[in-house]
């Protein structure tokens, strides 16, 4: 479990002109984030736009990363869903030999109760994979309470971590001071992550980090170190583009970014579309106060 800390990211899918995966980028996208201290490294979480790959581009993604990433960094797989035995059968059935961990969001639009929730990451833990909890209530609908977090975790060593992006800070500190010695709990939420870090958080797995690797990598590292101020600088300095990034929706910001940077081209799959010409002009002004 030492290798789950610092920054974890949850890589895009970059996509040609004709919407078909564009593995030369993610190449490129894989290697940027290695090269500038990126801890580990998410395949196919939400932020991949994985609702809209076919079972054989996912196959695809996940053996290019594996490959490029040749053994560099540790992988986390994302597999989650909202019906409960088709994600534990899909837990099963992967090839987890290249993956420390699995990410699985917490079922959407179903909005099952705490015991709903306590029931289906059950069944998952029984899978015995290494499985990290994905609470984003924003967009599935319901929130997994930190007393749910908390009994799977004390129920299942195998449930090792939480990635938690509540928009209440208050209950990751409810989490982090009550949990037990195995589980450690990663901020899901970008802005939450220096102050999760300093109350007792192992970092963040995030969205802007694959975009300001460097930045975001020191300022996690800084935080563990305990250098509030140097670490509070970078992350004031990141605020602003990281709202930006979010404000129509997860990837078409960040990917505004990469394909700024040249490192991926500017597309995304239906239902999701690129940024409006307004926000792009915001990014790109932010992005040249950083530079």
């Amino acid at each position: 479990m030492g290798h789950l800390k610092g920054v974890g990211v949850a890589l895009v899918t970059p996509f040609n002109e004709d919407l078909s995966v564009d593995f030369d980028a993610l190449t490129k996208l894989i290697d940027f984030n290695i090269d500038n201290g990126i801890n580990f490294l998410v395949v196919l979480g939400t932020t991949a736009e994985a609702a809209t790959l076919s079972k054989e581009e996912k196959e695809q993604v996940i053996a290019h990363v594996v490959k490029i990433n040749n053994n560099r960094l540790p992988l986390v797989l994302g597999i989650g869903g909202n019906n409960t035995a088709e994600v534990k059968q899909q837990i099963l059935d992967a090839d987890l030999s290249d993956f420390e961990a699995v990410l699985s969001v917490s079922p959407y639009y179903n909005k099952p109760n705490q015991e709903g929730l306590y029931q289906h990451f059950k069944a998952l833990a029984e899978t015995g994979a290494k499985i990290i909890i994905y609470n984003v209530p924003g967009r599935t609908g319901q929130n997994v309470e930190a007393a749910t977090t908390l009994r799977l975790a004390n129920d299942f060593p195998n449930l090792i971590m939480v990635k938690e992006a509540s928009p209440n800070i208050l209950q990751y500190f409810d989490i982090l001071r009550q949990k037990p010695k195995h589980f450690s709990l990663m901020s899901g939420d970008d802005e939450f992550t220096l102050p999760v870090t300093l109350a007792g958080g192992d970092g963040v797995i995030s969205v802007i980090g694959q975009a300001y690797p460097k930045e975001f990598s020191t300022m996690v590292k800084l935080a563990l170190n305990r250098e509030v101020d140097e670490a509070y600088k970078i992350h004031n300095s990141l605020v602003e583009i990281t709202r930006l990034i979010f404000a129509e929706g997860n990837p078409c910001g960040v990917k505004t970014i990469l394909a700024e940077k040249g490192l991926i081209k500017n597309h995304l799959r239906l239902p999701l579309v690129k940024a409006s010409a307004g926000l792009h002009e915001k990014i790109k002004a932010e992005m040249q106060k950083l530079a």
